[in-house]
């Protein structure tokens, strides 16, 4: 029963690596490296999803720094008007913008996020290919991002 549960919720979608089935893990974190909010998707969700974006974003406020895959205007005007401005690099085919230099400096730390999704995979062992259920891989990918916070040491861009 739990297989055709997980196999009609997990889908096909693409990444900078390739193409892969299954879910992909969404974070937000703060400057210290602790986890702000995280949730999942089943693979097909574009990373500028605007439901997505909302749920990812929706109760923040402040700045907000991503990787080129988040650009959507509508969702950055939605979220600017909830107090949250998205910072995000420019794709090649688009027009410069002005930025600050602080702001440009922090653009440049996005690599932090990199470090937190690499320890959650090989310290707190949240990736696996053959869970039994879905159950099982919520309690796993959960477990792995509490002791995640558990942590003494975590990368941070201070």
């Amino acid at each position: 029963m739990y297989q055709y549960l997980y196999k009609n919720q997990a889908a096909r979608g693409k990444s900078s690596t390739g193409w892969f089935y299954g879910f992909k893990l969404f974070l937000v974190i703060n400057a210290f490296g602790e986890i702000m909010n995280a949730f999942f998707t089943p693979g097909n969700i574009a990373d500028n999803n605007l439901d997505t974006m909302v749920k990812l974003f929706g109760n923040l406020k402040g700045y907000a720094f991503a990787d080129k895959g988040f650009i959507n205007a509508k969702a950055s005007e939605s979220l600017m008007n909830k107090g949250l401005l998205l910072i995000t690099k420019l794709k090649k085919n688009m027009k410069n913008k002005l930025l600050t230099m602080e702001h440009k400096m922090l653009l440049n730390k996005t690599g932090l996020i990199e470090s937190v999704s690499d320890i959650l995979k090989t310290v707190c062992d949240i990736e696996h290919s053959r869970h039994r259920s879905p159950i099982n891989a919520l309690v796993n990918l959960y477990a792995g991002i509490c002791a995640y916070s558990w942590l003494d040491r975590k990368p941070s861009i201070f």
